[in-house]
């Protein structure tokens, strides 16, 4: 009886899903971040040389995350069949926008024309915001589906491309100059905010337990080496102390590492499914039935 109520526990209460593994994480870590990369490769003023650098860096990330993505499905060449929804699917999207970013990409990598670079960072930004519709589209998990993940994906994609750019930058023979700094601060700062929008909406609007221990547990850390440390590193620079470079270097690869974290985090860790609800608790024989309940989540919306 025991073990039978122990099953019966198990499937109404929520549970971490088990669909999409690492390769799937690894998509949205590295896509996110390439796409990022590339729209700040074209916004910001950098040597032909680093151009070309952060350009390949960032279609290296985008192909090696959909990679992962073509080597999780079962039968890989059913991948050809994203191609089909494009009117209702962001995965659909996602990939057609990546079908035309890397000849646009491989043509900007070669003859680094200011209008194909743009172009470039116009399709990365492209990428980006379709991978964070993808997530938000899984409404059967509450930790994606929530309105502020989408705004979170995005603004962590913006914050990983421009560390990654920092790094870039860090490695070329002109110093970085402060405007592109104190962007890079911008970039932490309205991350974090993202974050704690994102975090308190959660925990307003209900999730299930094991998610929101997952997220608390991650916060602490998360905000404070991939955005406290880091901005004090770009201000450090800033004023001037001595191994400029190496600061904006160790600043941008926190940032990006914060973010890789935080995303597969997410689609890993903390992605537990609805589980199931009753609106009344049955009762045997006459009598008001009892309040609503909902295993595995501290509040029921609405309620």
């Amino acid at each position: 009886m025991k073990k039978s109520a122990k099953r019966m526990s198990d499937f109404v209460s929520p549970r971490q899903q088990r669909n999409w593994d690492w390769r799937a994480a690894a998509n949205f870590i590295a896509g996110g971040a390439g796409g990022g990369l590339l729209l700040f490769n074209a916004l910001v003023s950098v040597e032909p040389g680093l151009i070309r650098a952060s350009i390949l860096l960032g279609l290296m990330l985008i192909g090696g995350g959909l990679t992962c993505v073509w080597f999780e499905i079962g039968r890989p060449w059913r991948a050809l069949n994203v191609y089909r929804h494009f009117g209702t699917s962001w995965m659909t999207r996602e990939a057609v926008v990546a079908l035309v970013l890397f000849p646009i990409g491989a043509v900007a990598l070669l003859t680094v024309q200011p209008m194909f670079v743009l172009a470039t960072g116009i399709l990365g930004m492209a990428f980006l915001y379709s991978q964070a519709r993808i997530l938000a589209a899984n409404k059967g998990i509450p930790t994606w589906r929530n309105p502020r993940s989408i705004a979170l994906m995005i603004v962590t994609g913006l914050a990983e491309g421009g560390g990654f750019l920092a790094c870039v930058v860090s490695f070329g023979t002109m110093p970085i100059g402060p405007v592109a700094l104190v962007f890079l601060i911008v970039l932490i700062a309205v991350r974090a905010y993202f974050w704690k929008a994102y975090l308190a909406g959660l925990i307003a609007d209900g999730a299930p337990d094991g998610a929101l221990r997952v997220l608390n547990g991650f916060s602490s850390s998360f905000v404070l080496l991939s955005h406290v440390v880091p901005a004090l590193l770009v201000v450090f620079a800033l004023a001037g102390l001595p191994g400029r470079g190496a600061l904006v270097f160790i600043a941008g690869l926190l940032v990006v590492t914060g973010g890789w974290m935080l995303k597969y985090t997410l689609v890993r860790r903390a992605a537990f499914t609805q589980g199931l609800a009753l609106l009344h608790l049955p009762v045997r024989g006459g009598g008001p039935a009892g309040p609503a309940v909902k295993p595995g989540w501290k509040a029921i919306a609405g309620t």
